[in-house]
């Protein structure tokens, strides 16, 4: 092995020891989150495999090409073979294995996907409205609905001129007035619409997200683990109008004891 080829595989084999070390991955904060319900660790785990399923067909096809550019570069002697034909095996064989490859990935994929979708057999409905730049919630059984907005201190930092410091603001631009608020460990199906134009309501903890389009509703469910009570923050992800960035999301997950 040639001295180019030894530091090329030692390139290589670093690269990849730092990409699977747990540090490196804590400190780049690169990596989706598990989250705190069943179909966000599902989710995170088929993101995981389909993203090793990668990662090897990378290192064998980029291995491959490295090994053949220096191996058999000019410099060492190599001479063009002119007599290559056709070769129908091979064919079949690079052929068979994307194929394979593909099924493979596809059916648990889709059985994630159908499992995203059912919100059958849950225990509560909320309503959701997006508005420019707020939040419209509610409880269809209880008859409860309020506007959550972004809270008070973010808004006035966030002014042109304001002189105020935005790292003296707890959760600054992730807080609002008035939070949803849902028990653990329940189901919850969520039925999602907007009012004037597109917005899309996002948690990443639950591995849920859904366009909010006027005239039309969809609908998504999450049921986060008992264990799992707390705050949890998300966004309005499609762009929506000038404030866009300026109406999260926060959810606070209570015990059923405490809701």
């Amino acid at each position: 092995m040639t001295k180019t080829m030894r530091a090329t595989s030692a390139l290589l084999i670093t690269a990849l020891t730092s990409l699977a070390a747990p540090s490196a991955q804590a400190a780049w904060a690169l990596n989706m989150t598990q989250g705190v319900s069943d179909i966000s660790r599902r989710i995170y785990d088929l993101h995981m495999i389909m993203l090793w399923v990668c990662v090897v067909i990378g290192v064998i096809v980029f291995g491959v090409m490295i090994y053949s550019m220096m191996a058999f570069r000019k410099s060492q002697g190599a001479v063009p073979d002119t007599t290559l034909t056709h070769s129908t095996k091979v064919e079949v064989v690079w052929t068979v294995i994307p194929v394979l490859i593909l099924i493979g990935s596809a059916v648990p994929a889709a059985r994630t996907l159908v499992e995203t979708e059912n919100a059958t057999n849950t225990d509560m409905t909320i309503v959701i409205t997006g508005y420019q730049w707020k939040w419209g919630y509610e409880y269809r059984d209880a008859g409860v609905s309020f506007f959550s907005t972004l809270d008070r201190k973010s808004n006035e930092t966030r002014q042109l001129l304001s002189g105020l410091d935005p790292k003296a603001v707890p959760n600054y631009l992730l807080n609002v007035d008035n939070a949803l608020v849902v028990p653990a460990d329940t189901k919850v199906r969520l039925l999602i619409t907007g009012q004037d134009v597109i917005h899309s309501w996002w948690v990443p903890a639950f591995g849920i997200k859904k366009d909010a389009i006027p005239g039309f509703v969809n609908e998504m469910w999450f049921k986060v683990d008992p264990d799992k009570t707390g705050t949890y923050r998300g966004q309005c992800v499609e762009l929506c109008g000038r404030d866009h960035g300026f109406m999260p999301i926060v959810v606070k997950v209570l015990s059923k004891e405490d809701y």
